[in-house]
């Protein structure tokens, strides 16, 4: 009997053309894509009727043109200032470029640039080359009222830097990437705001050979969007890398920063503890822009050493058992594994398709033992650091883990899997996309004992609405608490539902009692529920830092952190009129 074909739908797979729509609202590399394999690809069919003969037919590829026709209201005299400052060359004032510097990664973005729908774009780009011309630009713009919007790497997933007032964008990614020194005595990197994860981390890890340093390092921040995201934008944004458990978070990292403000520079202390009244940098990180422009910031280095990682991953029977053992592990007082994860048990379940653990040696054996679906949850992770350090990280975690009876999986490679994929998994978002599937993310910080009630709550909302997948992880822990991470998968077909859909995930977060936001930051988005999360004091020290930074309102305007919000925004409906 003939072997039944595999079906294979019709992905789309040439580079996205230049100067499309696509190209914009694509992730990362435009000629790179990553299929769901075909556990994953049955998985979607089956829950949301995504037949053979749909899946065969083109989908909403997105592969016109952008046409080059909105205006710039923008005075020419103010255009000539930033062609004069920084050169005709680092100027761009094309629809194209504006929407791509003014537009995220976030699902929104994506559906209105799928409908064409372009709205709150910068009027002018401009690449500065030094901190001298950056000074310019803002003095200049402060004189003149004109808003400031900057993007770094552009992996926004809260409208961080949309351009709801027009304006100039400042693109540091051009020229303001470069290393500044390397301190091996203090042992701390100094880069513009502008370098991306994967310069800095090429330097650093290279150091020896392309530094001259005696050692190779690592700054350890590696997120996700760890290709596509800047050393400005992990700060700003106050964000977290995969390896935040023994790293830390950016926040972890900052040793100081400097920042050009509508009142001047604005540059922190370099000593890495004082007593000197309130730290400064904690002060200015999670500013997303609002108070002025990171030029430069110092991080603290490690040891590479990847030689000593020790790769772990094991089954738990339910996922109040992993959660217990990982915090048992947080808390054991001998030290932390630098990847961390722990999925829940609907999360599991697609993993195992995803990581072709379903129908493997390794899930007969679980299945043997008494490991059910829908219940067992599977972690995974790695050390990072000295090699006794490492080895012995790893001896006690077994030791915890076996205790709650987890079945070690390290024999099959998932751990290794998942890393193969770690910074490539968003690419799968395109192919859903195509097809009208959306899958999407919000996360939150809570404590071990809220974690019960957050899980459940934030699910109970997800799965009220019919046919939606809701995996949740966490993948940021600490000896009081660690993250919550909801991807959540659906077929929706308009704006307005997505929106209600994730409005209503950060109801139910805020309402639970978790912070709104863990690592991807506030931006115009989540700014509503900061009042209630913060509460009024701290928010109106926010204001008060706003007006001494920047008095006139030119810096990131229009939502950003909770300041200068529109109605519709304190309504916590800002969006909700698109209807396409």
């Amino acid at each position: 009997m003939a072997k039944k074909e595999k079906f294979v739908p019709a992905w789309y797979e040439d580079p996205a053309p230049a100067g499309s729509w696509r190209s914009i609202f694509k992730w990362g590399d435009p000629a790179a894509y990553k299929h769901p394999n075909s556990g994953l690809t049955k998985l979607i069919m089956d829950r949301f009727g995504l037949t053979q003969e749909i899946l065969s037919k083109p989908g909403d590829f997105g592969l016109e043109q952008v046409p080059d026709d909105v205006p710039i209201s923008l005075a020419a005299e103010h255009l000539a200032f930033l062609a004069q400052t920084c050169g005709e060359e680092n100027l761009k004032t094309d629809t194209y470029t504006r929407i791509k510097r003014s537009y995220g990664q976030g699902m929104i973005d994506a559906l209105r640039l799928r409908r064409k729908i372009v709205e709150n774009i910068a009027e002018v780009v401009v690449a500065p080359r030094s901190q001298a011309e950056i000074e310019a630009i803002v003095a200049y713009a402060n004189q003149h009222i004109i808003p400031i919007y900057v993007f770094g790497g552009g992996s926004t997933v809260t409208r961080g830097y949309e351009a709801t007032k027009g304006g100039i964008c400042v693109d540091m990614s051009v020229h303001m990437n470069r290393l500044v020194t390397l301190n091996e005595i203090d042992q701390t990197v100094t880069v513009e705001a502008g370098m991306w994860g994967t310069q800095l981390e090429d330097l650093l890890q290279n150091a020896v050979e392309k530094l001259g340093a005696e050692r190779n390092y690592t700054v350890g921040h590696f997120p996700q969007s760890f290709e596509y995201s800047s050393v400005g934008g992990w700060v700003v944004t106050r964000g977290a890398g995969q390896n935040s458990t023994y790293y830390g978070k950016i926040e972890d990292m900052v040793i100081d920063q400097e920042y050009v403000t509508p009142r001047g520079i604005f540059k922190t202390c370099p000593h890495p503890r004082a007593a000197t009244g309130p730290d400064f940098d904690q002060i200015m990180m999670g500013g997303e822009g609002s108070f002025g422009i990171l030029s430069k910031v110092t991080l603290r280095v490690w040891h590479w050493q990847p030689e000593n990682r020790k790769r772990f991953s094991y089954m738990f029977h339910n996922w109040e058992d992993a959660q217990a053992a990982s915090r048992e592990v947080m808390q054991g007082e001998f030290g932390y594994p630098s990847v961390f994860r722990i999925s829940d048990p609907e999360e599991t379940d697609i993993m195992m398709k995803q990581y072709h653990i379903e129908g493997s040696i390794a899930d007969t054996i679980l299945q043997k033992i008494g490991f059910q679906p829908m219940q067992k949850c599977l972690m995974l992770g790695f050390t990072d650091g000295e090699k006794d350090f490492c080895r012995n990280m790893n001896r006690k975690m077994r030791r915890i883990f076996r205790k709650f009876g987890a079945f070690e999986l390290s024999f099959a490679g998932v751990t290794k899997t998942w890393e193969k994929g770690r910074f490539t998994d968003p690419y799968l978002r395109e192919d859903l996309q195509d097809y009208g599937v959306l899958i999407d993310t919000l996360e939150c910080g809570v404590t071990w004992s809220q974690m019960p009630k957050v899980h459940q709550d934030v699910r109970a909302f997800v799965k009220s609405r019919p046919n939606t997948i809701c995996m949740t992880h966490i993948s940021h822990s600490y000896p009081q608490g660690a993250n919550l991470y909801f991807i959540f998968i659906a077929k929706i077909d308009t704006i307005r539902a997505y929106l209600d859909l994730q409005y209503g995930i950060l109801e139910a977060i805020a309402r639970s009692g978790a912070s709104i936001s863990h690592h991807h930051g506030v931006g115009k988005a989540t700014a509503p529920w900061l009042e209630d999360q913060i509460g009024t004091e701290q928010m109106d020290v926010i204001r008060l830092l706003k007006k001494h930074f920047d008095p006139n309102n030119i810096m990131n305007p229009g939502g950003t952190l909770g300041l200068d919000m529109s109605p519709a925004q304190k309504e916590k409906r800002w969006g909700k009129d698109l209807e396409a």
